[in-house]
């Protein structure tokens, strides 16, 4: 059999594929900016779901403060090892952020023991205890969401971007309608679809337009 056997390559005709079934089955579709292309079509590269042309949402500065965090170094926090392990790790390096996913931290589980609540959540409360700027990244828990949203709520002061795209069927949608009903500079899921991968595909399409400039 043949096939194609290099990882650039792969990706080169996938989007190439991407862009051609765009401009046959949606061509009256126009993105909003060159970024939020980037971000979609990467979103749909993951997924191979064209739904994400409508379900992403964007905020007015959530592009903007998204990048502005990466650039300012800044610590990113995951709900799940999975989106920890899909963020382009070179890239971060180079612009000299850290990455963490708290959910296993045995200060994270004995805490959300003692008080009734997730996994996620004490994740959120010890993230926040985290100096410097911060970037939440989520794409499976709402109740991370959820306590996030809270949080800044009770203190303006700690509002910091957020990549929300729970997926799932018990409080995602909600969780992300509560986001994008927010002033927390976001980029969020409509609906149920989401999920870790989309997360740090949405990162990652950030970080490679940071490159690219």
């Amino acid at each position: 059999m043949e096939y194609i056997t290099q990882p650039q390559q792969i990706e080169a005709e996938s989007f190439a594929i991407i862009g051609g079934i765009l401009a046959r089955e949606f061509p009256d579709h126009r993105f909003a900016d060159p970024l939020q292309e980037k971000i979609i079509k990467r979103a749909i590269h993951t997924t191979a779901d064209f739904d994400w042309l409508e379900i992403l949402h964007f905020s007015a500065d959530g592009c903007e403060q998204i990048r502005q965090a990466l650039r300012q170094g800044c610590q990113i926090f995951t709900d799940t090892n999975m989106a920890l392990s899909g963020i382009n790790k070179t890239r971060l390096a180079q612009l000299g952020c850290r990455i963490h996913c708290f959910v296993a931290d045995p200060q994270v589980a004995a805490l959300a023991k003692a008080q009734g609540i997730t996994r996620s959540m004490a994740a959120v409360d010890l993230a926040m205890q985290q100096p410097g700027p911060r970037l939440f990244v989520f794409g499976n828990a709402p109740t991370a969401l959820f306590r996030l949203l809270e949080i800044c709520q009770g203190a303006p002061e700690l509002t910091c971007p957020v990549v929300g795209v729970p997926v799932g069927f018990v409080g995602a949608a909600e969780s992300k309608a509560a986001l994008m009903a927010s002033p927390l500079p976001h980029i969020a899921a409509k609906g149920r679809k989401g999920g870790s991968n989309v997360a740090a595909a949405i990162i990652n399409a950030i970080l490679y337009d940071l490159e690219s400039q």
